[in-house]
């Protein structure tokens, strides 16, 4: 007797095949809107967190897409506040908050000066005068 194949249990996989026809397209003209994953993930039926990364992961397709994606969002993001620097009305605190949460912007960089957690041996310091 050969082995029988389980059924998966539970609900099918989401794919792309689940999106709505065209969705590459709409994705990248919601980018260049401003769209954040969010509000993708809205237009793609409210896909789940754990999705979403599986997607960015397994299917080249979808991750070209979201790439295209978020460098046009970064774009109309920047435009914005380019083209509002003279505006009396705009925040440009507001901007900037977005700008560092929404695409990793910092005042500075920490940088680990260690290898490993551990601290880097075997160099000295020579100091000229």
């Amino acid at each position: 007797m050969g082995k029988e194949k389980k059924k998966p249990v539970g609900r099918p996989l989401t794919t792309t095949k689940n999106f709505p026809k065209g969705w590459q397209s709409e994705v990248i003209n919601l980018g260049e809107l401003g769209a954040s994953d969010v509000e993708l993930r809205g237009f793609l039926n409210c896909i789940c967190h754990e999705t979403w990364e599986r997607l960015l992961k397994d299917d080249r397709e979808f991750s070209e897409t979201i790439k295209e994606a978020r460098a046009k969002c970064e774009i109309w993001w920047q435009r914005v506040g380019r083209l509002n620097l003279e505006n009396k009305d705009f925040s440009p605190t507001l901007w900037y908050m977005n700008m560092k949460n929404r695409f990793g912007w910092a005042d500075k960089k920490e940088i680990d000066h260690t290898s490993g957690g551990k601290e880097i041996t075997g160099i000295t310091r020579q100091i000229v005068d």
